[in-house]
């Protein structure tokens, strides 16, 4: 963690500023919602996301108003998307802490959620940000999308390499993608250096994406995700995808039968787990997810140098690195 604290140096008044604010959207007249809203402030991230925000920004001029307001507005998009997901996969445990739906049950959670993406939407449009709105909106759609395209292939079970990476891209990298957009719409009007940012957001969540898909297979993890949790969820990341296609038509009708009928038996993970370990499964993904950083950093190099591009490059290395 101490590595993240250096990396944010550069914009820790900013995010400083960031938390009063996000601390405010949280708050509520009504005690229910204030005791859950300070549960989820207290056991709040590493908000990368805000960073991303903060960073894109800098690279494409100064911090402004719309920053802070597109910083604020995406951080209470991710925690509802966040509080929703945990109700759709039934999880009791979010960073190691029990989740909303764990201590409030499923209708509070979906409230919830409900409740904080309509503050989002009331903070775009008291500030007239209808640019935000838009950027927002269209990174929420892509979510939704993302998560019932890998729903129906979850039941299917026929995750191809390029349906994979649709997914991700739609429902992890569209909002990081987001996040470096309306920083730099925030900062700068020109549309050929905001889509430049984008695209980097798209990069950058992509192989974040697959870092969070690798760690489900990592012995060593220290994660605070539970293992083989995509297994049993029946969802064919990079790793199993690539294990599926090297094997012979017997093996691959094993794997699949077991993923289908006994994806919550503990000895099937573990034998999908050694098998994917055994292959070639990792280094492939870690090569892809190792490209995907490259194209992130390829694009920030079209920036001229300073400590900004120097703390972002950082930051994408960090998404890579961490192990949970």
């Amino acid at each position: 963690m101490n590595e993240l604290v250096e990396i944010k140096q550069p914009i820790k008044t900013h995010l400083e500023e960031f938390e009063e604010r996000f601390r405010s959207m949280l708050q509520s007249d009504m005690k229910l919602l204030n005791t859950i809203t300070q549960y989820l402030y207290r056991n709040k991230g590493k908000q990368m996301r805000p960073m991303f925000v903060y960073f894109s920004a800098k690279m494409c001029g100064n911090v402004t108003e719309t920053t802070h307001t597109a910083a604020v507005l995406i951080e209470t998009l991710h925690t509802a998307t966040l509080i929703h997901d945990d109700v759709v996969d039934d999880s009791n445990k979010r960073r190691g802490f029990f989740s909303i739906n764990a201590l409030w049950k499923n209708k509070i959670a979906v409230l919830l959620g409900d409740y904080l993406l309509s503050k989002g939407l009331l903070l775009s449009l008291d500030n007239d940000e209808f640019e935000l709105l838009k950027i927002i909106s269209n990174a929420t759609k892509e979510m939704s999308e993302g998560e019932i395209l890998q729903l129906e292939k979850a039941r299917k079970l026929d995750v191809e390499e390029d349906v994979y990476f649709e997914i991700i891209r739609k429902k992890t990298a569209s909002l990081i993608a987001s996040c470096c957009q309306a920083g730099a719409f925030s900062a700068a009007k020109d549309k050929e250096t905001i889509e430049k940012m984008r695209l980097f957001g798209e990069q950058v969540g992509i192989a974040f994406q697959i870092k969070d898909d690798l760690i489900d297979f990592d012995n060593n993890t220290k994660s605070g995700k539970p293992k083989g949790i995509d297994i049993k969820e029946k969802k064919l990341t990079l790793p199993l995808i690539y294990l599926l296609r090297n094997s012979s038509k017997l093996k691959k009708f094993k794997l699949l039968s077991l993923i289908r009928l006994k994806s919550s038996d503990p000895k099937t993970v573990k034998y999908i787990i050694d098998e994917v370990n055994n292959s070639n499964g990792i280094k492939y993904a870690t090569e892809k997810m190792l490209e995907y950083q490259q194209k992130a950093i390829d694009i920030l190099h079209t920036f001229p140098e300073s400590e900004t591009r120097d703390s972002l490059e950082k930051l994408v290395i960090f998404t890579t690195s961490r192990n949970k």
